[in-house]
């Protein structure tokens, strides 16, 4: 057993560990032993489909100090058209090992040991047997409290009838050719990815069927563009958002007002959805979901036979030989929160609503600039991801508080202005050596958000 010094200890390479681990580096001398159980960094990116895409602009994602792609792309073709590139997969998997390999190794402070399980205690076994115990001067982190899961990393939640093929997302471009028909078992974001993709490939939606057991509410593309030519949407976005938090009457009303100014969207105009994840669409993208009809809305499935699939909530004939295509896992992970900052250890968490990497980027500089846990948990709460509807209310009501507590440091202010990771970053013009106006606009902001969440706690009061 050997045994190694460092300032701390990193667990997991995914996307959120590799974000603390470059600010870090780049903001303090420290040094970092970082532990993951894949064989190059990006968690669950190296499981992920081969179609698959972020569902949010290139532009904000990866670490805060190398771009992911090039900042100033919009796509020109497609259902993305007019907005930030969307990285796939296989360049997000690069991109890390490049950033690791030309960045964060570079620096001489990181040890870095991919295909290696962390075993507690400070230890862990890398691929050939051996293993080391980390000394840690300051904290343990733990990047994992958030791992995603894909399809590819477990077996279907359903049983099928021998014969009957199914298959993940992974191996959906493979197993696709020569079928009749399909049918996408998850209401989600990949299985929409999936629907696309066939749709894409030439399937007519006629021979698609859309197992959905819950409808969701979806979040408009068009208003989550950062950069400066996306400036004037996005304030906006955010006036029209306040507006109709302003004048709901109750939690269902208050998305009707936001689907009508743009700011969600739902696959059917004529049914309320019951589910909310954080899920990102075009108005392009919903379009070609809308042409699917075959939609069954009868709970999770519970088996697949040859002629017939059964569901939670009934039975349906299947209208011929049909790949299942299993999009089930729940994407976002949802454990209870804990203290970010509590005592020897930090557990990486979301401290702005489903923006996994920029809190982690946030969170290390928090912990590279403040001195003590008390003022660091008060500027890092967690925010759970979340599920239903009325969790856009409490994501929002968060939010807004965290930008509050934020605002009365100026110089935060300053580095979030300067975030690469931050969707806001333009929001706010430059108050460089002007003082009296930063703090009459953020003054204003902050009794804005003030009103803003008193009215969203009486929106969540009335159910």
């Amino acid at each position: 057993m050997t045994s190694i010094e460092a300032d701390y200890l990193v667990i997991g390479a995914g996307a959120m560990g590799m974000a603390f681990v470059d600010t870090m580096l780049t903001e303090t001398g420290s040094t970092i032993v970082l532990v993951d159980d894949n064989h190059q960094p990006g968690g669950h990116w190296n499981w992920v489909y081969p179609f698959v895409r972020l569902h949010q602009p290139s532009a904000y994602y990866g670490v805060n100090s190398r771009a992911l792609g090039n900042e100033d792309w919009i796509d020109e073709a497609g259902p993305n058209a007019g907005f930030f590139e969307l990285a796939t997969g296989h360049e997000v998997c690069a991109y890390y090992d490049q950033v690791m390999r030309h960045q964060l190794l570079p620096t001489g402070r990181l040890s870095y040991f991919p295909s290696s399980h962390y075993l507690g205690d400070n230890r862990f076994r890398t691929l050939d047997g051996a293993e080391h115990t980390v000394a840690v001067r300051r904290r343990v982190v733990d990047a994992t409290y958030l791992l995603t899961v894909v399809q590819s990393m477990r077996s279907a939640p359903f049983s099928v009838d021998d014969g009957v093929d199914v298959v993940t997302p992974n191996d959906l471009p493979r197993r696709a050719a020569g079928r009749e028909h399909y049918t996408i078992v998850g209401g989600g974001k990949t299985g929409m990815d999936c629907c696309l993709w066939l749709m894409r490939s030439g399937v007519g939606p006629e021979r698609l069927r859309w197992i959905m057991p819950r409808d969701s509410w979806l979040l408009n593309r068009a208003n989550i563009q950062p950069g400066e030519r996306f400036v004037k949407t996005l304030r906006e976005s955010i006036a029209s958002r306040m507006a109709a938090i302003a004048e709901a009457t109750s939690i269902d009303d208050l998305f009707l007002r936001l689907e009508a100014d743009g700011t969600v969207f739902r696959l059917d105009p004529d049914r309320t959805p019951t589910m909310y994840h954080c899920a990102i669409v075009s108005a392009g993208e919903l379009e070609q979901l809308r042409l699917i009809q075959d939609v069954v809305r009868q709970g999770h499935l519970e088996r697949a036979e040859h002629d017939r699939i059964v569901l939670r909530g009934g039975e349906l004939e299947v209208p011929a030989p049909s790949l299942y295509v299993d999009c089930t896992t729940q994407g976002l992970p949802r454990p209870p929160s804990v203290p970010v900052f509590d005592g020897d250890r930090i557990t990486l968490q979301s401290v702005r609503g489903c923006q996994q990497v920029f809190s982690s980027a946030f969170i290390a500089h928090v912990e590279a600039g403040y001195a003590d846990d008390a003022t660091r948990n008060d500027l890092c709460a967690p925010i759970p991801h979340p599920d239903a509807p009325v969790d856009w209310l409490r994501i929002l009501l968060s939010d807004n508080e965290a930008q509050v507590r934020w605002l009365k440091d100026p110089e935060l202010m300053d580095w979030l202005k300067a975030c690469r990771l931050n969707v806001l970053r333009d929001l706010f013009p430059d108050f460089t050596d002007k003082p009296r106006v930063r703090d009459r606009a953020f003054g204003a902001l902050t009794s804005a958000l003030t009103k803003t969440n008193a009215q969203l706690e009486a929106l969540m009061e009335r159910g």
